[in-house]
């Protein structure tokens, strides 16, 4: 999942890192193929190289030293708004067919569960070039429908980003824990490649909805050894890839 998520990092690219598994791509892709990316966080922290070492929230003092700015929320959102952040990594409790996210609330057999919310993820999904979500793979985080829309994907299909004047972006892929999912023209996922070992029954049996493929389906490029190594480099006690 983190090499996948670092290949959607372009070199030059302006992009909203965030936390967790997104943290180790952007490392990752500056080490291989996108050294000249630049990575947002929601905290103000503008970077031009990745932190020293590794953190645990977007505040530890690492990801300060050598920042190439420090600035607040405001300043980095408003590059969101000016249309100048290229890629956006997001996570979610649930992901539906268009690429919608729930991180709001969700209903299981004990009833409702609050969540923690939109963050900056709503703004990350609206207003980004494109944006990515990681999440585990299974009927229950990826429904037919989402529960509460926090942030918005394709809404229900075609047209609907421009009809609701959001001017650009939308999803571009859903990295699973088995698959990588992509978004047509018609703004509904299809499974685009398996990761190595998977197999396509168990995909198609694990999402909520009768997910297509491509008929080009493939499987997922492995990771390089330079991928393998800048991961293990940097999250040496495998803290978030464990």
């Amino acid at each position: 999942m983190v090499a996948c998520a670092a290949r959607e990092i372009h070199d030059g690219e302006v992009v909203f890192v965030g936390m967790r598994l997104p943290l180790i791509a952007f490392v990752v892709a500056k080490r291989t193929h996108a050294p000249n990316a630049t990575g947002l966080f929601e905290n103000g922290v503008i970077r031009s190289t990745p932190a020293p070492e590794l953190i645990y929230t977007m505040a530890d003092p690492p990801n300060i030293l050598g920042a190439t700015q420090c600035l607040d929320m405001l300043g980095v959102m408003s590059l969101l708004q000016s249309g100048r952040v290229h890629l956006g990594f997001l996570g979610a409790a649930e992901v539906d067919r268009f690429g919608n996210l729930n991180s709001t609330e969700v209903r299981g057999p004990k009833g409702l569960t609050r969540l923690p919310g939109s963050g900056g993820a709503c703004d990350i999904a609206s207003l980004a070039q494109r944006f990515v979500v990681l999440l585990e793979h299974s009927k229950l985080r990826l429904p037919e429908r989402v529960s509460y829309v926090t942030s918005p994907g394709n809404g229900d299909g075609l047209g609907w980003r421009q009809r609701k004047g959001l001017p650009r972006g939308g999803p571009v892929a859903a990295i699973t824990t088995k698959a990588v999912l992509r978004f047509g023209d018609d703004g509904e996922a299809y499974l685009a490649s398996l990761h190595p070992g998977v197999r396509l029954d168990d995909v198609l049996a694990n999402t909520g909805w009768k997910l297509r493929v491509a008929d080009d389906v493939t499987q997922t490029p492995e990771p390089s050894p330079q991928e393998l190594k800048a991961i293990r480099e940097y999250d040496k006690e495998g803290f978030w890839t464990t």
